[in-house]
């Protein structure tokens, strides 16, 4: 099916998603300064270590929602009911199981395996005991939750997932707002992060049961189910591990070898950078199991979806990322201060090349997992973590903790080659360089250089850019745009410029229903 016959469903379900996340940043975003001067960078940067250190754990609970769904997208119809309760069953059932030993690994042995790791002494390793605990309860409302999510995911019901995670941000955020100055220590920033999961985890209890409830189970291992459930979810977890690593590598080494300051540096820009990337996909998010309805569709039309989908998505992030490039700077110094500027600008502008490098596989990572593909997957995440592992291990030693973020785009090039070459040994159609040019490479490369020339361009001119929010987002906006209506109009050069503009003025006729659009 392709976007022209579809535009209502694909873009509406992106609109539900684009809403959440632009609620969730707002509010990340907003409470971050706030979190800084109240916590201070040192428990700030235990905070985000202690992030890291329970982030293995989202590789098991992330591959049982994505698999979880995927399969229940299979099996919708009112036959198929008694089906989709034992993998429902066996879903929970692996959640509990499995997550409750280790949310209790990070209560026993996660203070002090971070104490020997990340050699943290004094009033900053006092904490830890309660972080460690408060993060791994948060991680097990998460991994619950996401089975029941998946009930939504596979009924592509955005709207209702979308008010999970507005609930769960905004809890978050006014409990940091209450609780974090009355005690400034970080495991209060990660209990008001449980919280939120927590919260995330009741609304979509009480919101399955009221809508599907003939379609739950209580928890139960049915063989059949778990052997569906682990074929695609093994494959994801090594896809998950992969992504682990290209994500966490830059944070786990700078907390062995600095201090937890230049960790809560790197973990501001990072946040930046995530915020943006998140949400573009976030916006392609509802692709999977749109994607996972198509096994019976010709490879043609298969193809067609998933190279506009991506050429959309690419020029989106592209758009959004870069416009974080020639602000960076200023961005940081009005939003945390002069310090933090000074430090994390550069790798700010990095880690933003980085993520419009990640964006080409947004669109592929979903059609290959809502193929089965999973194998694929892993094999794209691993090459990505091991490529980014290595990078930092040889940069950050010899260069400083600036050179944070040089591993992400070695991982990024990486990635986006293996994608081609997949891409060729998948589809067996002429003109497919063609196509990874024009849909995948060209609205990339258009962001980078367009970003970078307009940064370089505020450097050297005679008149600096004020370091305010009025003047950021100006310029921010005005990048955005800039690439934008470069990279659309560059996509009026080659041989598929009636699709990419067909599908430019379906989105503006969805959203901006105007004449002659």
């Amino acid at each position: 099916m392709t976007l022209r016959k579809k535009p209502p469903d694909l873009l509406g379900n992106s609109a539900w998603n684009a809403m959440a996340f632009l609620v969730a940043v707002a509010l990340n975003l907003a409470i971050l300064p706030f979190v800084v001067v109240h916590l201070g960078l040192p428990a700030f940067g235990v905070a985000g270590l202690v992030t890291a250190s329970t982030a293995p754990a989202l590789v098991f609970s992330n591959a049982l929602g994505l698999s979880t769904a995927r399969e229940l997208a299979l099996r919708l119809e009112p036959s198929d009911c008694e089906d989709a309760r034992r993998l429902f069953a066996t879903a929970v059932m692996l959640a509990i199981g499995a997550g409750g030993p280790i949310t209790i690994f990070f209560l026993v042995a996660g203070a002090p395996l971070a104490r020997l790791g990340f050699h943290l002494a004094g009033p900053a390793a006092d904490d830890l005991g309660r972080a460690f605990a408060l993060a791994g309860i948060g991680w097990l409302c998460q991994c619950v939750s996401a089975v029941f999510v998946s009930l939504f995911t596979a009924r592509q019901d955005y709207r209702r997932i979308a008010s999970i995670g507005i609930a769960s941000t905004v809890v978050s955020t006014l409990s940091m707002l209450l609780l974090i100055p009355a005690a400034p220590y970080a495991s209060t920033f990660l209990g008001c992060q449980a919280l939120g999961f927590a919260i995330s985890l009741l609304l979509a209890l009480a919101w399955s049961r009221g809508q599907m409830g003939k379609w739950l189970a209580p928890p139960a291992l049915h063989r059949e189910a778990l052997g569906r459930l682990v074929r695609l979810g093994g494959w994801q977890v090594a896809a998950q591990s992969g992504a682990l690593l290209a994500g966490q590598a830059d944070r786990y080494l700078l907390g062995a070898l600095l201090q937890p300051q230049f960790v809560g540096f790197y973990g501001i820009a990072q946040r930046l950078q995530e915020a943006t990337y998140i949400g573009i996909l976030k916006v392609g998010e509802i692709l999977f199991p749109f994607f996972s309805t198509l096994q019976r569709e010709s490879e043609d039309r298969k193809v067609d979806l998933l190279f506009r989908s991506s050429w959309i998505l690419n020029v989106l992030a592209a758009s959004a990322l870069g416009g974080l490039i020639p602000v960076a700077g200023p961005l940081l110094h009005v939003w945390t201060g002069a310090e933090v500027a000074a430090e994390a600008a550069r790798v700010l502008v990095i880690l933003s090349i980085a993520g419009i490098l990640g964006s080409s596989a947004n669109v592929f990572g979903f059609y290959l997992l809502a193929q089965g593909r999973s194998r694929s997957n892993a094999l794209i995440a691993l090459i990505t973590g091991v490529v980014t592992l290595v990078t930092s291990a040889i940069a950050l030693p010899r260069f400083g903790w600036h050179a944070a973020g040089w591993s992400a785009c070695a991982g990024m090039i990486a990635q986006m080659a293996t994608i081609v070459f997949l891409l060729r040994r998948s589809f067996n159609l002429t003109g497919m360089w063609s196509r990874i040019v024009h849909c995948v490479l060209m609205p990339l490369g258009i962001g980078i250089a367009t970003a970078l020339a307009v940064r370089y361009g505020l450097d050297r001119g005679p008149l600096q850019l004020a370091r305010s929010w009025w003047s950021v987002g100006a310029v921010s906006s005005l990048t955005a745009a800039t690439i934008f209506v470069v990279a659309v109009a560059a996509s009026q050069l080659g041989p598929y410029r009636s699709a990419c503009w067909q599908d430019i003025r379906s989105i503006v006729g969805r959203f901006l229903p105007l004449k002659g659009v």
